[in-house]
């Protein structure tokens, strides 16, 4: 292994290989469909109402996956990779951390809606540590931010935004650390 010239770990590999598609959605769906079967077949009524249930959701969260491919296509299409890799890429500095910071403070909803949207600026050149800094900062809630004063206190409330902005940008910092220049692979 250490006399072999071609022998690199996972994340130490620099080559660009083409990838067969990931087919993680289509078994994450197939897997789905046959736990429901099988549910079915003991308990129909308790199935049935789990599917109504998963429906509900559905239509709960179809609104906003269909707001993020929006977004996605706009990002596509008037933004280019460059002027994203310049503000949020390798190069971004504070400007990128500050951004991260600020895009996670400010954004709403459920978390998993954004992962098309991000993974998509992964693609373009957006760091790893920036996007776990946008995920982390999102931990602060500003709507709630009153209640939690009326409850603990200014104090608290201020000592505990601040931890928790600076466990954001240490999480990105160790992440940027350990995966430099995105050597995790997007399968997307």
């Amino acid at each position: 292994m250490g006399n072999c010239p071609n022998y690199r770990p996972f994340l130490m590999s620099n080559t660009k290989t083409k990838k067969a598609p990931n087919k993680a959605g289509w078994i994450l769906l197939v897997s789905v469909v046959i736990l429901y079967g099988v549910a079915a077949l003991f308990n129909s009524s308790e199935a049935f109402e789990a599917l109504k249930k998963s429906v509900k959701v559905l239509q709960v969260i179809l609104p906003v996956l269909l707001i993020v491919v929006l977004l996605m296509a706009v990002i596509n299409s008037f933004i280019q990779p460059k002027k994203i890799a310049k503000h949020l890429g390798k190069e971004s500095g504070v400007k990128g951390w500050v951004i991260a910071l600020l895009s996670g403070l400010f954004s709403h909803g459920s978390g998993y809606v954004w992962y098309p949207m991000l993974s998509d600026l992964r693609r373009h050149g957006v760091r790893d540590g920036l996007i776990v800094t946008f995920f982390y900062a999102r931990a602060i809630k500003l709507p709630w931010l009153p209640m939690m004063v009326a409850y603990f206190g200014t104090g608290f409330t201020l000592a505990l935004t601040f931890y928790i902005l600076l466990g954001a940008v240490l999480q990105g910092l160790i992440i940027d650390k350990l995966l430099p220049d995105s050597e995790l692979e997007s399968d997307v």
